[in-house]
């Protein structure tokens, strides 16, 4: 994967120097809107860390439906659903919902 670049050409959003002392870099000197996005992040890593569990949760009990379904004689994938997974996420998120559901299924049943 590769690093996000930040609008100043850096990888970690620091200038030429690096950050001053050690702090993270939040892409401005004032200090209430350093602060303010600083709060923020610690929400954002909160989220990232909760999608992380479910993603993890999700590809889980996928694999255990598909072993199920598979043992019991039935087909390994059931396209009808992922139809349906797709078409939700569509609605709700747009193409980028396509593109994510279509990483939830992978990480679930493997590429195809």
């Amino acid at each position: 994967m590769t690093d996000v670049m930040e609008q100043n050409g850096s990888a970690n959003g620091a200038g030429p120097a690096g950050p001053e002392a050690g702090a993270p870099a939040t892409g401005t000197a004032e200090p209430d809107a350093a602060s303010r996005i600083a709060e923020i992040r610690v929400r954002i890593d909160e989220i990232d860390r909760a999608l992380i569990e479910l993603w993890q949760e999700r590809a889980a009990l996928s694999r255990e439906v598909g072993a199920t379904r598979m043992a019991s004689g039935g087909t390994r994938l059931v396209l009808s659903r992922e139809q349906e997974i797709l078409e939700r996420f569509r609605s709700a998120l747009g193409a980028d919902g396509t593109q994510l559901a279509l990483l939830l299924l992978r990480a679930g049943r493997g590429p195809l």
